[in-house]
């Protein structure tokens, strides 16, 4: 497939999904970043013609980040007259859960629960809006690596562009005319408080990783799988004790 006929496919995927259910949902729910990746699931969501709620989530955000995210909601609302915008400010909650907490301190835990937070946030949204929840994860996070942190993709109901490299996300963000800062800015999960990005934490680049995904004699391939193994849970099913039949 070329470009534009992921981006149609991946638009009358979420238009069938929904349709093909028997509670019908009315809105599609989104958090947005300033990352590409919710940039690109945001406008997709909102060119299915389905209410699009976008909703930017700032827990001590990186203030280059957050200005991302707000001037991609403007650009939404510019653009689809179907897609209303939320700024969700989750700092006082946020503090106050990490002050109960102080007793089980672990940086990585509570920038997996940030996430977490927002999920929460995305779903109580979602169901006051008789609506979906929708992720961001990209096949390289989702089936590569298992790198679930991210703006509130700690569970979701639909992920549209779970199928699609991170080449292909970015192809799709140009040619739908997405702002071009969003599109080039280095791909992060916003959970922590300095300013690593996803290259800093998996030590590999997001080309680097696709490779190695196709070609087990790739020189990254160590490197991948040594990332993908400890993940490798998150990416089957829950495991389910099931007790024997007669």
């Amino acid at each position: 497939m070329n470009i534009d006929q992921k981006i149609d496919f991946i638009i009358a995927w979420i238009k069938k999904y929904i349709k093909d259910l028997k509670f019908q949902p009315v809105s599609l729910v989104i958090g947005v970043s300033g990352g590409v990746d919710s940039a690109l699931t945001s406008t997709l969501c909102a060119k299915t013609g389905l209410k699009t709620i976008a909703i930017s989530m700032p827990i001590k955000q990186n203030i280059n980040q957050h200005d991302l995210s707000l001037r991609h909601l403007n650009w939404l609302q510019d653009n689809f007259s179907n897609v209303e915008t939320s700024i969700i400010e989750l700092d006082s909650v946020f503090n106050s859960f990490e002050s109960k907490l102080e007793n089980f301190n672990s940086e990585l835990a509570f920038a997996n629960s940030r996430s977490r937070l927002r999920m929460v946030t995305l779903y109580q949204v979602a169901q006051s809006n008789n609506g979906l929840v929708v992720g961001t994860g990209n096949k390289v996070e989702d089936f590569g690596v298992g790198f679930y942190t991210k703006y509130g993709d700690g569970g979701v109901d639909i992920s549209p562009i779970a199928d699609c490299t991170k080449s292909d996300v970015w192809d799709m963000a140009e040619k739908l005319g997405i702002i071009k800062d969003i599109v080039q800015a280095d791909p992060t999960d916003g959970l922590w408080d300095d300013n690593r990005n996803d290259e800093n934490q998996l030590g590999l680049s997001y080309k680097q990783i696709e490779e190695a995904m196709i070609n087990k004699n790739s020189e990254h391939y160590k490197k991948y799988y040594k990332i993908r193994e400890p993940n490798l849970h998150k990416m089957k099913p829950i495991p389910v004790c099931v007790f024997p039949k007669k």
